[in-house]
């Protein structure tokens, strides 16, 4: 899988690739990402790549040209299943769609700035848009450092335990059962007994009870959905 992500700040979202599970994905060669400054596609020397807005107005815009040439260059190199532009108002991220996009092949992610990009960047290339959450941001490079964390520790063999992410919240639409480890009692509390029984078939009644009730009980609406 191959990210090519588009980006006004290249520094800002390179960490969150270079530790943990991500690196170790890049590593494994199971997954590539590539970071594209856009002022490197300014319209000038001094590395143009915003205007005002028409109509009046507080904030900035990215402009269609440097996007449009950017784009179009990677477009050049290959096909890419899916353009996506990381913007507050669009449908919020949500379990199902990283499983959806974790069968992609090769994706561009392109990152909002300021008060966002010309609409006709989104009417011409964008194919998805997605938010992170009702917030507003400075910028949808932490947005897309969300999403593709969520997609690529759902590529086989990223995980150690390619069954720990099927047992993750929002998968079966209920949130995670409490997990316990060693030691069994600290502090006067004490791991669920049938935890400690062996009794597998009842461990796993158990979870399913306990992840309904969590859900009830913190996002109920995810019972209703």
């Amino acid at each position: 899988m191959r990210f090519d992500i588009i980006t006004v700040s290249p520094e800002l979202i390179k960490s969150p690739f270079e530790f943990s599970i991500i690196k170790r994905a890049i590593d494994k060669e199971l997954v590539e990402v590539h970071f594209h400054d856009l002022r490197n596609y300014a319209l000038n020397d001094y590395g143009k790549i915003d205007d005002y807005q028409f109509g009046g107005g507080a904030g900035m815009v990215l402009m269609i040209e440097p996007i449009d040439k950017c784009i179009s260059k990677l477009k050049a190199e290959r096909d890419y299943d899916e353009i996506i532009y990381m913007t507050p108002d669009a449908p919020t991220l949500n379990q199902q769609t990283a499983n959806t996009l974790s069968l992609k092949e090769n994706m561009i992610i392109l990152c909002g700035h300021y008060k966002g990009v010309d609409q006709r960047v989104r009417e011409l290339f964008v194919t998805k848009e997605i938010s992170i959450g009702d917030y507003v941001l400075s910028g949808g490079e932490l947005g897309a450092a969300v999403l593709c964390d969520t997609i690529i520790r759902l590529i086989p063999g990223v995980l150690g335990d390619e069954t720990s992410a099927l047992t993750d919240s929002f998968q079966d639409d209920l949130l995670s059962p409490p997990v316990y480890t060693r030691p069994s009692e600290y502090k006067e509390l004490k791991v669920p007994e049938i935890l400690l029984s062996g009794n597998f078939p009842k461990i796993e009644e158990w979870r399913n009870e306990q992840a309904f009730e969590r859900t009830k009980k913190i996002r109920p609406d995810l019972l209703e959905d």
